[in-house]
């Protein structure tokens, strides 16, 4: 027979298991989980993301006492601070806002930039397709405006390590303002996974006292890093490059195959497209989020080996006449022949 439930004396509830239950003593998400995620009422010092009819949107920081204004009039934050998240608001000149906590996918589209940002969608194939875990030791290069570094941050959590490397100061401040809004502690520290360091990640990562898990490159030549990036990585860890255009994503690709302690590099993109979902009319939407960038990824050889030998040949005139790049070490001698016949 089973025990009857003690009620919660701090949770005047009516035992409905929909009923949301973020006023529970302890009931947000701990602090040491690092998440930049909270639970329950809404607090000041918190970002809230207000979004109208139209779907426009605005974030900003709870104040108390202060006002959000906007071409609907203003609100009090005051009539914000304390509530579910999850409600609408009338602003005095009759606005209606929609407040949540913004996610982290908003976050990022909506921060301060210095440097464009990488977009949620690739973020997210990067953390799952580098195989970003709990614990890992990551390498960035560079931070941009922190949007890849929240991201890399969430998933290898307060255990991990995630060292960001950028050449440019500037960019390197906002990213740092961004990550600290994101994963703000009430102390107003930083997240302790995270090291960024100013500097050129091909020079100062051949100093780093441990080998990594993975690297992430997001850099305008991200090819002159493959050696100082081999040098680096533990056995079995994986680099991954984010390149914007095909010229890129050749170089980057063949640079890897010729270095010979990799295995072959593996190029993709995505693309997302929403639906358009009302009653009968069920058709693609209007809107796609196309090409933002290349993806490519290549685990790292234990040393003294080599990947196995491709025993596909290359295309015809794939590395003929015209072809000047990296060229790959296991190139049968007929093809190679060919790049010197004219």
């Amino acid at each position: 027979m089973t025990e009857p439930t003690t009620p919660d004396p701090g949770h005047a509830g009516t035992g409905d298991p929909r009923e949301p239950t973020g006023d529970r003593p302890g009931d947000d998400v701990p602090a040491a989980a690092w998440s930049g995620v909270h639970r329950g009422p809404l607090r000041e010092g918190e970002w809230v993301r207000l979004t109208d009819q139209k779907g426009r949107r605005h974030n900003f920081e709870l104040v108390a006492g202060k006002r959000f204004f906007s071409n609907r009039g203003h609100l009090e934050h005051d009539e914000l601070i304390g509530r579910e998240e999850g409600f609408t608001v009338a602003s005095s000149a009759g606005g209606e806002y929609l407040v949540f906590r913004p996610l982290l996918s908003e976050f990022v589209v909506s921060m301060p930039r210095g440097a464009a940002v990488v977009y949620p969608k690739d973020a997210a194939q990067i953390v799952a397709m580098a195989d970003i875990f709990p614990g890992a030791r990551v390498v960035e290069a560079g931070v941009g405006s922190g949007a890849l570094t929240c991201s890399l941050l969430r998933a290898v959590g307060p255990h991990g390590h995630v060292l960001s490397f950028e050449r440019r100061e500037e960019f390197a401040d906002v990213a740092r303002r961004n990550v600290n809004q994101f994963f703000a502690s009430p102390e107003g520290e930083t997240h302790p996974a995270w090291e960024l360091r100013l500097g050129d990640l091909a020079e100062e990562l051949p100093s780093v006292e441990h080998r990594v898990d993975r690297v992430i490159l997001d850099m305008l030549a991200p090819w002159e890093c493959v050696d100082a990036v081999a040098g680096a990585l533990t056995p079995g860890g994986i680099v991954c490059a984010y390149v914007a255009t095909t010229t890129q994503l050749s170089r980057i690709v063949e640079t890897l195959r010729a270095h010979g302690g990799f295995t072959d590099p593996q190029p993709w993109e995505s693309l997302v497209r929403d639906w358009h979902v009302e009653g009968l009319a069920v058709r693609p939407g209007h809107k796609m989020i196309g090409h933002t960038a290349f993806l490519v990824t290549a685990r790292r050889m234990a040393p003294g080996e080599r990947p196995m030998l491709k025993k596909r040949r290359p295309a015809p005139g794939a590395y003929g006449v015209d072809y000047d790049g990296p060229r790959p070490a296991d190139l049968p001698p007929q093809v190679a022949e060919e790049r010197f016949d004219d």
